[in-house]
């Protein structure tokens, strides 16, 4: 039986649990591929550290070592940063390899170059894990909905804030005290920006709206914004309203344009993110003939990430391509009008709220002297009033919500 010899770059978490996984699965990966899977090196950052690696594995700190290799079919990357990991892949394609990578910062600046490069050398580059660990969500799209035009992806893309946002709810805790615990579990990182700021959920965004769209929105208009600036408070008096906070990512096509957001929102036991807990990640594809589908699972991890990779390597030994086309007029007309309709929110404001006659907006108090409000307005104007008030907290409901029997909607005016 001929022989597939794959390098892993980076032996990490992610790295650790390719490794495992393709000995584990060697029977599995035979029967699929008809050929055996080798490991051949691993690129390591520290030579020295004691690791359980079979003997006859090249182990290095030499990138070079690797390049080097007379045999060599795929290369799959684990490594943190758009560098060294992006010139390394280079490197690989223009020799001929395959590539798969679990790097969602790199894949997000440099995924359309690196495309690219592989087309033109007739190699592959699989990326299912940089978006939602071992959700199936880059090949659902490529290769379950071929047809279908996908209007919008919105979905929960980091586990990491969605523990902090339910241990915040569950457990009553501040947020510097679930962050805490989600480091102390190993779901958050020592510096846990990317996380709680929305960037590891923003280049995922961006990831997908290139393989969905065709191109990625303008990075400076999309709206990103974490979680750090929740309260306690805040998760407490959403929960009494029957609502959950979560970090939700959109990104939808409006005529010729591409819209993407990251941040907090409000959603519905109505809605299909409500029950999505934890280090969980879900995303919902909305499209034109199936309607809309729901992919949910483990988001990250040693092995529903190598699970992601492993199954990358199967489509790059046997691969379907199909290229997917897009329509860059506004052919789905009905889907984003509502960008320009009005949308439920709720507005936090515990000082006094100052109104003026200039766009009328429905606001119904649902208990003023917690300063806690549902209005019901376009996000132009929730984006000019927030502006203009520093004061107050805007998050939009996802899902449906009806307003109880105590509380009475009455007639408000903001400009």
């Amino acid at each position: 039986m001929s022989t597939i010899k794959i390098a892993l770059l980076g032996f990490g978490t992610v790295g650790q649990g390719v490794y495992q996984t393709v000995h584990s699965h060697q029977e599995e990966l035979s029967a699929v591929l008809g050929k055996k899977v080798e490991i051949a090196a691993i690129l390591v950052k520290n030579h020295q550290k004691d690791r359980d690696i079979n003997e006859g594995i090249l182990v290095t700190t030499d990138f070079r070592e690797i390049l080097q290799l007379s045999e060599l079919d795929i290369v799959i990357e684990a490594i943190v940063g758009k560098e060294p990991a992006f010139s390394y892949l280079k490197e690989m394609i223009k020799r001929g390899s395959h590539v798969i990578t679990a790097n969602k910062e790199m894949f997000a600046h440099h995924g359309g170059e690196l495309k690219i490069l592989a087309e033109k050398h007739g190699v592959s580059i699989g990326f299912e894990a940089t978006v939602a660990g071992g959700i199936p969500v880059i090949q659902t799209i490529t290769q379950l909905l071929n047809i279908n035009r996908v209007t919008k992806l919105e979905g929960i893309l980091n586990g990491t804030s969605n523990f902090i946002l339910t241990e915040m709810r569950e457990k009553n805790e501040t947020f510097q005290a679930a962050l805490k615990s989600a480091q102390q579990k190993g779901f958050a990182e020592a510096d846990p920006t990317n996380d709680i700021q929305g960037f590891d959920a923003f280049y995922k965004l961006m990831i997908l709206s290139e393989l969905t769209f065709g191109r990625q929105p303008d990075w400076d208009s999309a709206w990103r914004e974490g979680i750090s600036s929740i309260t306690r408070e805040q998760v407490l008096e959403a929960k009494e309203l029957g609502l959950r906070f979560k970090l939700i990512a959109t990104v939808e096509k409006s005529g010729e344009s591409i819209i993407a957001s990251v941040r907090p929102a409000l959603v519905s036991p109505s809605h299909p993110l409500y029950a999505v807990e934890g280090v969980e990640n879900a995303v919902s594809i909305y499209a034109d003939i199936v309607g809309k589908i729901n992919l949910q699972g483990p988001g990250a991890g040693m092995l529903p990430t190598a699970s992601a990779m492993i199954e990358d390597l199967i489509h790059a030994v046997k691969p379907r391509i199909i290229e997917r086309s897009f329509r860059l007029e506004n052919d789905v007309k009905e889907v984003f009008q509502q960008k320009k309709t009005k949308q439920t929110w709720l507005m936090i404001q515990k000082e006094a709220l100052e109104i003026s006659r200039d766009n009328t907006v429905l606001v119904s108090k649902i208990d003023s002297s917690k300063g806690l409000y549902i209005i019901n307005a376009d996000e132009r104007t929730v984006k000019s009033f927030s502006e203009r008030n520093g004061r107050a907290n805007f998050f939009q409901i996802l899902g449906e919500y009806h307003l109880k029997e105590q509380e009475t909607p009455s007639l408000a005016f903001f400009n």
